[in-house]
């Protein structure tokens, strides 16, 4: 299980944001991918073929265009595929509908519905509509999406349906995404006064936080201290997250961010997320809109193994901001 809270989205994962998406409507609680089958969700993040050809053909463009989409945007679609079974030999998408909300540009996270089905037997693998939960997609720019989406998704507005088509091993599967809405990449609300012996943050004008390390000792338990006051949606435990946050030691040392690493970073099913405890205790009860400083002891951190760039028996420091959870 892997420990840690601070690693960056490979690309040869091809974006792991959409694992976290159909998580969201998964009975699978235990916060890593699952593989597709009738019952579970799908993640193209871990099926899909980073060997295959890098460009759509011509003939996976034509064969996308016979990919029927049914139902109005905000509603589930229906996928009906041309003939089973279904395949394309690179990921290739298109607009279905184009949208009529704010336009979707690079860089943009966003709030997503999502459907997906089997190219073999065409019968739906995951759907976020089912459960009344929504996903994060965060258009990239630089080849670490699914440039074929992303390409794609850059020429429509927030309510488009996008349908797309991925290569999952020796299978093809078939999406349909909708962008809802865009997430902001820092927290919102009113500031709360510092508390005297706890680090001190300072913002950039972007929102990233310095944090200036306290002169005590470090505290024994768990901290958890407001510094925004959000006023979204309660995270509940089981909730997939999305976060900003800034990682440093208890004598100011940083050891991770996500702000410099260039994204927000997805939490499945926190309070048994695959993160340190900490995180788990002290994010569960957060708002939407919250920033909070954790202050995590060593027991609830790494213990007593050292883990890249933290040494054993470290009280860990983190800002982080709470951007969405479904």
């Amino acid at each position: 299980m892997r420990r840690t809270p601070h690693r960056r989205l490979a690309a040869a994962a091809i974006a792991a944001a959409l694992a976290l998406t159909l998580a969201a409507c998964s009975d699978d609680d235990s916060g890593s991918a699952a593989t597709p089958t009738a019952t579970t969700t799908a993640d193209p993040a871990a099926t899909a073929d980073p060997t295959g050809p890098a460009t759509a053909s011509a003939e996976d463009v034509a064969a996308l265009e016979k990919v029927k989409v049914e139902g109005d945007p905000g509603s589930e679609p229906t996928i009906t595929l041309p003939s089973t079974p279904f395949s394309v030999g690179a990921a290739v998408a298109r607009v279905v509908t184009p949208g009529d909300g704010d336009a979707v540009a690079e860089g943009d996270t966003l709030e997503i519905q999502l459907t997906a089905v089997n190219g073999e037997d065409g019968k739906v693998i995951g759907s976020t509509y089912q459960d009344e939960a929504t996903g994060t997609w965060t258009v990239s720019g630089d080849g670490s999406g699914i440039p074929a989406l992303d390409e794609v998704l850059v020429t429509t507005k927030l309510g488009a349906q996008v349908v797309f088509a991925l290569v999952s091993g020796e299978t093809t599967q078939v999406y349909v995404l909708e962008p809802v809405q865009k997430i902001g990449s820092r927290a919102e609300g009113e500031a709360v006064a510092p508390v005297e012996g706890l680090p001190t943050v300072t913002l950039a004008e972007d929102g990233a936080p310095t944090l200036t390390a306290a002169t005590g000792d470090a505290p024994a338990d768990l901290v958890v201290q407001p510094l925004i006051q959000g006023t979204g949606k309660e995270v509940e435990e089981g909730d997939n997250i999305l976060v900003q946050y800034h990682g440093a030691l208890w004598d100011g040392t940083v050891f991770d961010s996500s702000w410099a690493n260039g994204q927000p970073f997805p939490v499945t099913s926190i309070g048994s997320a695959q993160v340190i405890d900490g995180w788990n205790q002290g994010l569960v009860g957060t708002h939407v809109g919250d920033q909070v400083l954790l202050v995590i002891p060593p027991e609830l951190g790494y213990k007593d193994q050292a883990s890249e760039k933290i040494p054993a028996n470290s009280t860990l420091v983190f800002v982080v901001d709470v951007l969405w959870a479904s």
